[in-house]
């Protein structure tokens, strides 16, 4: 029923993401295998003990010597253990740098189509024209600026001042002299504040 309309879908996991899949798996197995043998190395560590107690000093060798093996192969797993991992982080690595790589590479297919596009000579031409745009615009410019005269300068600063006087709108200065005085107001009556006597 997954495939309804008989379409594939293709898998996003590619063949770099299975080999990191399976060397982290390897890794983990590794790591328990890891934690077994160290119980191991404890648990006889104290049985070798208990039989020095009961005076079985050859059984007691002969269970250090399997610990020292094992401890051996613990330091061998160890190295295993990073060698996986230093391999899963160079496959991780250089899976980045490939994608980095496509994308420099998808970058300089793009700028090799603009510049098919635009030449330098385009470039230049679009320029020289802009140029020649903004030489002509000045030249007007210089032109409308020559033909005021002094006069319509002047007119000009005129209105910009009216305009000015308008905006402001100031109140107008009163025509009759000031009263020299101001007459005292009457002073307000205090009333009597009554007094607050405390319940008992």
């Amino acid at each position: 029923m997954g495939n309804l309309f008989g379409r594939k879908r293709r898998s996003r996991v590619t063949e770099q993401d299975k080999a990191v899949l399976q060397l982290k798996q390897q890794r983990d197995k590794l790591k328990q295998y890891q934690k077994r043998i160290s119980l191991n190395l404890e648990r006889e560590r104290a049985l070798a003990r208990q039989l020095l107690r009961e005076g079985k000093k050859e059984k007691a060798v002969l269970l250090l010597k399997k610990k020292r093996y094992q401890e051996q192969l613990l330091d061998k797993t160890e190295n295993q253990i990073s060698n996986l991992e230093r391999m899963v982080q160079d496959i991780e690595f250089t899976q980045i740098e490939m994608k980095v790589i496509e994308g420099l590479k998808i970058g300089n297919e793009c700028l090799n189509k603009m510049h098919q596009v635009m030449s330098i000579e385009e470039v230049e031409r679009i320029i020289g024209e802009t140029q020649d745009a903004v030489e002509y615009q000045r030249q007007i410019d210089e032109i409308l600026a020559g033909s005021l005269t002094e006069d319509d300068e002047d007119a000009i600063l005129e209105e910009l001042n009216i305009i000015t006087q308008e905006q402001m709108e100031l109140p107008e200065v009163p025509s009759e002299p000031l009263p020299e005085k101001i007459p005292e107001a009457s002073p307000v009556k205090n009333r009597p504040k009554p007094e607050l006597v405390a319940a008992s």
